[in-house]
């Protein structure tokens, strides 16, 4: 099923996090391809060198089509698994996430482990900014100078953007639609009966 809109890391961001005197620092990064996640996690190992862990999940694709973690040595399941689970639950899409960690000295427990990095993460995506991608595509519309008022007018009434207009001998408009559209064959035509009536001139 075709989404209307997707949330997607627009800008990234940093937090940290204390626990019992470990450190857990997210970086978060949008990204588009599983080249693009590694190199942002190879940037951050290389960042934090002297961490004991660099742990990272990510995913990729309007439907999240290719998502991977890591827990980088921290115990099974502690760590990459629910920071990945953090992106998909808040449903953020082209986002990379590590999380790096300064043994403070206490075991935490696998339970621990697992809020640290889900509240990790949770720091790291409020700390960022991301936005609301929404589907669209354009359409072009053409009429005589008669009908320029008409057209102009059912625009608005469908809340539809003008990208663009030329004027020649005729006047074309290049407009994204907005909101929902309706089309042909669907509950409501008055929308394609109002665009049909300024075709015939009416």
């Amino acid at each position: 099923m075709a989404l209307d809109s997707v949330k997607i890391l627009y800008k990234g961001g940093t937090a940290e996090i204390e626990v019992k005197k470990s450190r857990f620092i997210a970086n978060l990064k949008p990204v588009e391809s599983e080249e693009e996640a590694a190199a942002f996690i190879a940037e951050i190992k290389k960042k934090y060198w002297d961490a004991r862990h660099n742990c990272q999940a990510f995913t990729i694709g309007m439907n999240h089509e290719l998502t991977r973690c890591s827990d980088d040595g921290e115990p099974a399941q502690t760590a990459g698994r629910p920071m990945l689970d953090v992106l998909l639950g808040e449903d953020v899409h082209n986002v990379c996430v590590v999380v790096t960690r300064y043994f403070g000295g206490t075991l935490l427990g696998t339970g621990g482990l697992v809020r640290a990095y889900s509240g990790a993460v949770k720091e790291g995506l409020a700390a960022s900014e991301i936005v609301e991608k929404k589907c669209a595509f354009e359409m072009k519309i053409v009429t005589d100078y008669t009908g320029v008022g008409k057209i102009q007018y059912i625009l608005g009434q469908e809340n539809m953007t003008v990208l663009d207009s030329v004027y020649t001998d005729q006047v074309e408009f290049s407009v994204r639609p907005g909101g929902r559209v309706r089309w042909p064959g669907k509950e409501d035509h008055r929308g394609d009966q109002r665009r049909r009536e300024d075709r015939e001139g009416r």
